[in-house]
């Protein structure tokens, strides 16, 4: 998106790519349908130490203005839930768009181009004439390139079997540039070993939840696996919880249990039988159990509660607390959440204020957007900030 932006403005742009193949992450998202934006795009639904920060570049590249390039080369397109827009066809329509944009731009493309050493010249002119001062000098496996403005929009360390590296960040360090903390995001949450065991054989129960950590909370799925918890609810709250914060998960949104319970005091149903009518039978068990052992309330039938109870097991229905001990890491994380400090970039631009002409955009700059789209749509918006620019 940069480099294309940039040729258009009459640029001689080099795109230089570490990877065999090109746009390899465009090509798996979405379950290789590219879910390449969201319409609900806002500043909300990104985390940064710097929240403020994505609103110009967000406001000056809209979703609408990327389906309008889908609608030039007639690339069909439909809407999920929650506002997610994915292509009708292959992601590979999405990388074929951006691949002959570039070329009718004018770009040079490199592939397996491996960057060796950055070097980089300051002139006294800097301010004046930027555009025709050739201040970096990047060797490559490739050859020798000079240039005026530097981009690197080398993505986060989420999914390394596809190319991921902490290149972006090394240079970053290289320029003096702070780096905010980094962790996997988008990723599901892992559970101790023995705390697990009960939950362990329940792999694959689907349950529409409300998770909470903090201020925010998403009514997603949640998905059991056999080392914790995932899930469309789970990836999202991942980028936001903190390691040994526990997680507040209503098992039931849509109902009101001290009320039901109220209703059933006459009944003799095992509490387990009762909640069958929206758990897995195997999960109401095993929740009832783990119920008794931390809670000391056995699973006896419904008319054997006294109101305590009742309100002690309606409340951990509604706030089921539990404390992952940590993530799967960033193999199956979506995203790498932290990265180049924002305070340290123009908004505008992109462009690194202490070090004219060099710009940082995407995943590799403290901006991560929730599960959806959004962080496609943050790739496109910083991208096209920077190519106005650089």
């Amino acid at each position: 998106m940069c480099a294309i932006q940039a040729g258009l403005r009459g640029r001689s742009v080099v795109l230089l790519d570490h990877s065999k193949k090109l746009a390899e992450k465009i090509r798996i998202s979405g379950g290789g349908r590219c879910n390449f934006t969201n319409i609900n795009t806002k500043p909300g639904n990104f985390i940064s130490a710097n929240p403020d920060f994505c609103r110009s570049a967000l406001a000056r590249y809209t979703p609408q203005d990327f389906i309008a390039l889908l609608q030039k080369h007639n690339i069909g397109y439909h809407e999920k839930t929650l506002g997610q827009l994915f292509c009708d066809d292959e992601s590979e329509a999405v990388i074929a768009m951006l691949r002959g944009e570039s070329e009718a731009a004018g770009v040079k493309r490199f592939m397996n181009c491996e960057a060796v050493e950055i070097n980089y010249s300051p002139t006294p002119e800097d301010g004046q004439q930027k555009q025709e001062l050739h201040r970096f000098h990047v060797s490559t496996s490739r050859g020798e390139f000079n240039s005026a403005s530097l981009v690197i929009a080398t993505g986060g360390l989420s999914i390394p079997k596809i190319g991921a590296t902490p290149f972006g960040y090394h240079v970053a360090e290289q320029f003096g540039i702070p780096i905010t903390k980094l962790k996997p995001g988008l990723v599901p949450l892992t559970f101790a070993p023995d705390d697990w065991k009960p939950y362990a054989d329940l792999t694959g129960v689907s349950l529409d939840t409300i998770v909470s950590f903090g201020k925010q909370s998403f009514r997603e799925n949640l998905l059991v696996t056999h080392r914790g918890l995932s899930g469309p609810a789970i990836l999202q709250i991942s980028s936001y919880w903190q390691h040994g914060q526990p997680l507040h998960i209503n098992l039931l949104p849509d109902c009101d249990m001290l009320a039901l319970f109220a209703e059933q005091k006459a009944s003799k149903k095992l509490l387990s039988n009762y909640l069958v009518q929206w758990f897995p039978k195997n999960f109401s068990d095993v929740w009832c159990a783990q119920l008794t052992e931390h809670s000391k309330i056995e699973n006896r039938p419904l008319n054997q509660y006294n109101d305590k109870e009742r309100k002690l097991i309606a409340e951990h229905l509604h706030d089921w607390q539990v404390i992952p001990s940590g993530t799967v890491g960033y193999s199956k994380a979506e995203v790498t959440c932290g990265g180049v400090d924002t305070r340290a970039l123009s908004s505008k631009t992109m462009e690194c204020i202490a070090v004219p002409g060099l710009y940082f955009i995407g995943e590799v700059v403290d901006v991560t957007g929730q599960l959806g789209g959004y962080n496609f749509q943050w790739a496109w918006a910083s991208g096209y900030a920077a190519g106005q620019a650089a």
